[in-house]
Formats: structure tokens, sequence, C-alpha cells
């Protein structure tokens, strides 16, 4: 159970750096005429970088209960 659980985490910890490298990626491709867009209109790479960062949110989330679920274990 133990073997499943840090092979778990640590494709969960890879996902989450992928995500986070696919958003900083993401961040950086913003052009000059995106950001001079008017107010209110919707960016195709802010919702890019928005979907990245999100994953890489739910990524963490999953790592930590994960290290979470290990700790429990061991304690017992």
């Amino acid at each position: 159970m133990n073997t499943i659980l840090v092979i778990a985490l640590i494709l969960a910890m890879i996902a989450t750096l992928v995500a986070l490298i696919r958003g900083i990626v993401a961040f950086l491709q913003t052009t000059k005429e995106e950001l001079n867009l008017p107010e209110g209109v919707v960016r195709p790479s802010s919702l890019k970088q928005n979907k990245m960062m999100l994953n890489r949110i739910l990524f963490q989330a999953a790592a930590i209960i994960i290290v979470a679920i290990l700790l429990m274990s061991k304690g017992h």
C-alpha cells in the first residue's frame, strides 16, 4: 500500500511541476496586443494561464492528501 502511495505522490509532484511550467510558459507568451485589449475582453492566454494554475493547485492538493495518508499510516 505504501509503495502505491509513494508512486502516486511522485506522479502528483511531477504533474504539479508540469502544470507550473506550462502556466509560466503561457504567462510568458502573452503578447503586447493581448495586453492592449480593452478591459473586459477575455484573452486566450489568460484562460490558459488560469487553467494551468488551477491544475497546479489540484495536483498540489492531491500530493498533500497523499502525504497526509502516508503520515497517518506510519503513525499506526
